[in-house]
């Protein structure tokens, strides 16, 4: 599938007229204005198109619900502005994602590691946005308070995983497509209870997010295995984070490269 046929059949299932649609061919992002709520979010149509090659329509079910449900958001929260009990939690997110919003107001934002960044969301339901700081004002809070409250409500979110063996290592898969899944690598509670099972190495790996991967890694084919099943991931996911992973010893997060069959430790920046 070629940018202009996604583009048509975008506009099929979201409807034409509701939209403006202005592709930058330059970049292959596609900005996607609704000309109602005079409001917009950009798609990059390279990483759409990507994800189609490996799941077909799957692909294109995802990018078309994201699409509604954040328009949605932005509807309700026109209309009825932050109402309701305020749920907020920790967003993980690369260090080269935006720091400000597309109308150029800074994300409340924490550094995490050299290849992490602390967002914050507030949760809508079915969908979330990223804080800015003109938000803070409408939310009543001050930065902290919403750091804090993130920090304290990222606990309460459901930690089980699914366990897998390979080549005599232990994989667990933490994923319930809440939006949060990598904001679990924040819970110092979870990973100190995945450390106490682990016999060997103790990796984390968040490569998208919605999905946390611990690593319990006995030879050096799991070093192979975890760098094959992270790219992967990264690779499909709709938010990629980072293909790296992290040993987690001593309640830190050391970032690591993999290189063949031999655990490389990164230098530190």
């Amino acid at each position: 599938m070629k940018a202009p046929e996604l583009i048509s059949i975008l506009k099929k299932r979201l409807g034409e007229d509701t939209f403006s649609w202005n592709l930058d061919a330059k970049t292959n992002k596609l900005r996607i204005e609704h000309r109602n709520l005079q409001k917009g979010m950009d798609l990059q149509l390279g990483d759409i198109l990507t994800k189609y090659d490996e799941r077909k329509e799957a692909a294109i079910d995802e990018v078309v619900y994201i699409i509604e449900q954040t328009f949605q958001a932005m509807a309700k929260e026109k209309t009825q502005g932050f109402a309701g009990e305020l749920k907020i939690f920790p967003a993980i997110r690369s260090g080269s994602f935006p720091k400000k919003s597309k109308e150029g107001v800074e994300f409340v934002t924490d550094k995490h590691t050299a290849e992490t960044t602390i967002y914050y969301a507030l949760d809508l339901g079915s969908t979330y946005r990223l804080i800015d700081k003109k938000m803070v004002e409408k939310l009543n809070l001050t930065e902290q308070q919403i750091k804090e409250m993130a920090r304290f409500q990222v606990r309460s979110l459901p930690t089980a995983v699914k366990k897998d063996e390979v080549a005599g290592n232990i994989f667990y898969f933490l994923n319930h497509n809440d939006g949060y899944d990598a904001s679990r690598i924040l819970n110092e509670t979870f990973l100190k209870e995945m450390k106490s099972k682990v016999e060997g190495d103790m990796t984390v790996s968040v490569p998208h997010q919605d999905v946390l991967i611990i690593g319990d890694i006995r030879n050096k084919e799991g070093y192979d295995l975890l760098a094959q099943m992270t790219m992967h991931f990264f690779t499909v996911g709709a938010v990629p984070i980072t293909s790296l992973s992290f040993v987690y010893d001593n309640d830190k997060l050391e970032p690591i490269f993999i290189m063949a069959k031999n655990k490389v430790k990164k230098e530190k920046e």
